[in-house]
């Protein structure tokens, strides 16, 4: 069973989900404050995190970033705020997906059945690759992937990801010097089932330039192909 975390403020609202999502055959626990959402998530160890960006104590994308400081698990943002602007402070602050309210039931469990399967399956499929993956650069720096722990190290230094971002940065690392056209990455990402813009997608590649980059402006290893996408390369 599928343990989901509801942080959200409004009661009523909050019952609703847990009620509709439990039917749905998942664990919920709910959290109507951040600091509640905070310890819940590290006792409950949710597979997802629902997180509402209106909090009494605190603003969701504060509480984004506390989350990210101690967990990788994906978190689907949901607001009354349609704004692009909001949706890509929401993924910058760590976010792996946005859902508009007023929303449906339907497209709700459709994106957590999203990323419930993609996170279990790039679990089960590290041998698809090696389980961890070096790329050298042409200055001698280290890229170091290891997909068993889900972590990024650059010159041995851990880098903290999102989820989104860590799968990027697989699927770059394990497919080098292929070009990926946004629409490619974000069916990678996202599957065919949840709806993800071409903007988002640009966040999560300005966002990793920025951790794995000694210079984001001009990037060496993730590589814009001007018309088309991105690619990676290890070698200048």
């Amino acid at each position: 069973m599928y343990k989901i975390l509801i942080i959200e403020d409004d009661q009523i609202m909050g019952e609703m989900l847990a009620m509709y999502l439990s039917e749905e055959g998942f664990d919920v626990q709910t959290a109507d404050n951040g600091r509640k959402g905070i310890d819940l998530a590290k006792e409950f160890s949710p597979d997802v995190i629902l997180l509402d960006m209106m909090l009494p104590d605190t603003s969701g994308i504060e509480l984004c970033n506390e989350l990210r400081s101690f967990s990788t698990v994906p978190i689907l943002v949901d607001s009354m705020k349609t704004e692009v602007s909001e949706r890509v402070d929401a993924l910058l602050a760590g976010a792996d997906d946005y859902i508009c309210k007023p929303f449906s039931m339907r497209e709700l469990t459709a994106k957590i059945g999203a990323m419930i399967r993609r996170t279990h399956f790039y679990q089960s499929t590290s041998e698809v690759k090696d389980e961890i993956a070096t790329t050298l650069s042409c200055n001698g720096e280290a890229i170091m992937l290891d997909v068993e722990k889900r972590a990024i190290y650059v010159n041995s230094f851990f880098v903290e990801t999102t989820f989104s971002e860590f799968e990027i940065m697989r699927l770059f690392i394990t497919n080098e010097e292929k070009v990926f056209s946004r629409e490619e990455l974000l069916n990678e990402l996202r599957g065919f089932d949840s709806f993800v813009t071409e903007r988002a997608m640009d966040v999560h590649i300005a966002n990793l330039r920025k951790k794995v980059e000694i210079n984001p402006k001009e990037p060496k290893y993730i590589k814009t192909v001007w018309g088309i996408g991105y690619k990676f390369v290890s070698k200048g």
